[in-house]
């Protein structure tokens, strides 16, 4: 894939400089060296920008099937999801082998930041989410990125940092499955609220435990334990076996503060 001297070709043919199309384009100047020179490949999300500003078709930019490239990407992703929880280690391993192929690709990059112990090296994590949040053009990806950044850098003590990073997070009040529920009908209905209910319902248990934190660390053990006791209640209530680890924190939580 000749990709390097494409693009090199073209920017000679329009007359402009490095930095000229790096600008176009959003990305550094480096980044364009870098691709002419081989070293590594564009990311697929600058394909259409990269093609437009030619004005060129993306199969001829990059002189082969960019579908092919996306389905390997999500072929890799998949596989290393299978261990997301089990063996992060090997999801790790599927995800860095797949980045030699696809440098700098921002899917695996993005599913590269759940499997990063970011309490153990926080620095890794801060590298590759930065660099994420600073070329990205998919709104999904730099929001998650912001969100393990501010992890990352709470590990570190740096509470400013993880402060400033959150807030460059928007607050949405509704989610596409909400709206999926409310306009849609049958199955596709019942699916968008199912899926939603339990997402919403594990947030509000978490969250519970947050204020109960809370409580515990300002003193208010009975408060603490009230709101705990009311997580317990909505566990049971639910009747979802998922939760059971749930109820065996909450549980010994309580006895702590007892």
């Amino acid at each position: 894939m000749n990709i390097g001297n494409k693009i090199k070709e073209l920017r000679k043919q329009r007359g402009i400089t490095q930095e000229q199309l790096a600008s176009s384009i959003g990305v550094s100047f480096q980044a364009v060296s870098k691709w002419e020179n081989n070293i590594t490949l564009p990311d697929i999300t600058l394909a259409p920008l990269l093609a437009a500003y030619c004005g060129i078709s993306m199969d001829e930019l990059f002189e082969f099937n960019l579908k092919e490239i996306e389905a390997a990407v999500d072929a890799i992703v998949d596989e290393a999801y299978k261990y997301r929880e089990s063996d992060p280690q090997k999801s790790r391993s599927i995800l860095k082998e797949g980045l030699c192929q696809y440098p700098d690709n921002e899917i695996l990059l993005n599913n590269l930041l759940y499997v990063l112990d970011y309490t153990k090296d926080p620095d890794e994590t801060i590298t590759i989410a930065s660099s994420l949040i600073e070329r990205t053009k998919q709104p999904d990806i730099k929001y998650d990125a912001l969100r393990f950044l501010a992890y990352a850098y709470k590990v570190k003590g740096d509470l400013k940092s993880a402060e400033a990073a959150i807030d460059q997070i928007p607050e949405i009040y509704f989610t596409k499955l909400t709206e999926m529920a409310y306009l849609l009908e049958g199955e596709s209905k019942w699916g968008a609220a199912e899926k939603q209910k339990w997402i919403s319902f594990e947030n509000l248990i978490q969250m519970m435990e947050k204020v109960a934190e809370y409580y515990a660390s300002a003193g208010m053990k009975a408060q603490a334990v009230r709101e705990r006791e009311r997580a317990l209640k909505l566990i049971a209530i639910i009747e979802n076996s998922a939760y059971d680890t749930y109820v065996g924190f909450f549980n010994e939580k309580i006895k702590e503060l007892k």
